[in-house]
């Protein structure tokens, strides 16, 4: 009887140590497989950056740029300027992963793929569009609860600029200006078109598709805007000089109400780009006032 047992215990001993080895292996692997599954993510614009820090996602490269990035991002790789990013360098990343924005696409898409980049260029010309990549990216990264917290600050944000809009709305002209190329003219397909249409305002010129339209003195001079934004985009010690040596030498600015009444507003970074970002409170709160003061 006690050999029966002896040999029972054995087994089941043995039996035992079996599982317990089977679930270390399945554990190691698991573990191995989520180490080697873990995204490398590499940002080349600063509106992107800022959609992964609201996330919390970790990334390993981010643009150079002026602007100052997300403190957990400090020690983190630079790939060069969002308009100029360093090829080589993102390659020696190894990233799983490289964003940047559909309007840059066609800038440096045939470099990426020569390098088989895993491309996703995200699509920021309105803040609906900026609320669908939070919603996708939050779900892909399994950071549900960040990006719905973000959108309901967006939404909150909208509804209270658009309390105080009123029936008569302003027309407003809106200008991008480009280091040593003079402006162009953003229609209500552009980026600040959105807001500016978000927060009450008529934008003077309008377009089916185009985001931006080529200034014409001619039909610049039949629009007599109540509001002038400037979007200083890039480099603005450069643009903004643009923008005023232009407002000083040619004769049909003087004759618009905006610079009569002076109501002429220069839109700078952070708060303000040409692809919608996280700072879409700041820039529809100032909007918002800059087109209703007296609310």
């Amino acid at each position: 009887m006690n050999s029966a047992r002896k040999i029972l215990f054995s087994v089941l001993a043995f039996i035992l140590i079996i599982v317990i080895i089977i679930v270390g292996v399945v554990g190691f692997n698991r573990s191995h497989s989520r180490q080697e599954t873990k995204p490398r993510i590499v940002a080349t614009t600063v509106a992107v950056v800022q959609i992964a820090d609201k996330l919390d996602l970790p990334l390993v490269g981010v643009p150079k740029t002026q602007n100052q990035l997300p403190a957990r991002y400090k020690n983190v790789a630079k790939v060069g300027s969002p308009m100029s990013p360093n090829v080589e360098k993102i390659a020696s990343l190894k990233p799983t992963v490289v964003y940047s924005v559909s309007v840059l696409k066609d800038q440096y898409d045939a470099a990426f793929k020569k390098q088989k980049f895993n491309t996703k260029y995200l699509t920021l010309d309105t803040i609906s569009d900026l609320k669908t990549v939070l919603k996708s990216m939050g779900k892909q990264y399994q950071r549900q609860n960040q990006a719905a917290k973000q959108i309901q600050i967006i939404d909150k944000t909208i509804k209270t600029v658009q309390a105080r809009e009123s029936v008569n709305k302003p027309k407003v002209l809106v200008l991008m200006g480009m280091p040593g190329a003079g402006y162009m003219i953003a229609t209500n397909h552009s980026y600040v078109g959105n807001l500016v249409q978000l927060a009450g305002g008529q934008n003077v010129y309008t377009d089916s598709k185009q985001p931006y339209l080529a200034p014409e003195n001619e039909s610049l001079a039949s629009k007599n805007p109540d509001v002038i934004l400037r979007l200083e985009h890039a480099m603005p010690e450069v643009v903004k000089p643009q923008f005023d040596q232009e407002f000083k030498t040619n004769s049909i600015w003087p004759q618009m109400t905006a610079v009569k009444e002076n109501r002429v507003y220069d839109l700078q970074q952070p708060d303000f780009n040409a692809t919608a970002n996280m700072h879409v409170k700041q820039a529809l709160t100032k909007i918002s006032y800059w087109l209703y003061p007296s609310k």
